[in-house]
């Protein structure tokens, strides 16, 4: 990875001050409260906002994020359901979890497919936008990203046109609201259009901040906010310099456009420490240039070395009072469930 962190974007202005609601009026009452399921792990301050991650990595992304009124996706890349597999299949992909495996997952945390009401999609790679079609179709609800997104993917990929059926275009630094979270796309620097995504829930930030080769200076803007901040931390530099990728990928993962290694990651988090900084999730790990220990290691020492105390992420007693929580989420399986704000 080159020596800089931030690269200067040609999107530098304060973001514009205009907002709109795409769920508008009808959107159902939020529940009572004897009747919010109950999550699977006590919360630190849990006032409700929940998240899991289903899958992260070069095989397949999806997370979910939601309150007690219900909630969305963030990327759909994992196995489609049986009935639309196509004849060809990739063996790298057979241990991610499919839709249905997801959406069981999900229910078993009181999470069931009607209170899923949109997917965000940050951007057209197969690993991230796989089942699309079918999660929308199964929870009848839309997918919200860019018309260069939506271009982009039906150009390029292999998906129905009846996509088109369910999108709700977004636009960059222009908030909009799913239920009760305010969410604003931001533009990243990969070798697709892409984004991330600051969702904002009763004042508390969960920032979605994956593939792209460079922190933008208008993507640490919103980076640098975050209670909680999901962050790619793709490769460790010395595993791909001596790993087995031929020389042109390895230029591509890290060029401007291609992912972040675990050093800019952890830099980053450090540089930007703030009181109101919860969690740090480490995602999208290589399965062939990174491991869950040098991640952590990697992110750990640089907290430390500002003084901070970093727990594990769990809900143990003792990882409680510690200045900040890094976790890093699996590539096949499902995350922890955890009740954030």
């Amino acid at each position: 990875m080159p020596g800089h962190k931030y690269k200067g974007y040609i999107n530098a202005g304060r973001p514009l001050k205009i907002s709109f609601d795409v769920d508008g009026s009808d959107t159902p009452e939020a529940l009572e409260p004897e009747a919010v399921p109950q999550p699977a792990v006590a919360s630190y301050r849990g006032k409700g906002l929940c998240f899991m991650s289903l899958s992260s990595g070069s095989s397949g992304n999806c997370a979910y994020l939601g309150t007690p009124r219900g909630g969305i996706l963030i990327d759909a890349g994992i196995r489609e359901p049986v009935k639309y597999h196509r004849k060809k299949k990739n063996p790298d992909r057979q241990d991610v979890p499919t839709l249905d495996q997801a959406f069981a997952e999900l229910e078993r945390n009181g999470i069931s497919r009607d209170m899923i009401k949109g997917v965000l999609l940050t951007h057209a790679h197969q690993d991230h936008m796989r089942c699309l079609y079918a999660a929308v179709s199964a929870c009848h609800c839309s997918v919200y990203c860019t018309m260069g997104v939506m271009a982009q993917m039906l150009q390029r990929c292999r998906i129905r046109s009846r996509i088109r059926d369910h999108h709700v275009p977004i636009f960059k630094e222009i908030p909009f609201r799913i239920m009760d979270m305010e969410i604003t796309a931001f533009e990243t620097l990969h070798d697709v259009k892409s984004v991330g995504f600051s969702i904002e829930f009763e004042g508390e930030r969960f920032v979605v901040a994956t593939d792209m080769g460079v922190i933008t200076e208008r993507a640490a803007h919103y980076m640098a906010q975050a209670n909680y901040l999901m962050i790619e931390c793709n490769y460790d530099r010395q595993m791909l310099l001596s790993g087995r990728y031929p020389q042109m990928l390895k230029d591509r993962v890290m060029s401007e456009k291609g992912h972040l290694d675990n050093e800019v990651s952890a830099r980053f988090v450090a540089d930007h420490y703030h009181d109101g900084l919860q969690h740090v999730f480490l995602c999208h790990l290589s399965k062939d240039n990174n491991t869950e220990d040098i991640a952590l290691g990697t992110m750990r020492d640089a907290l430390e070395a500002r003084g901070l105390s970093v727990g594990d992420g769990s809900n143990n007693v003792s990882q409680r009072d510690r200045d900040v929580q890094i976790y890093a989420l699996p590539r096949y399986t499902s995350s922890s469930w955890f009740v954030l704000a």
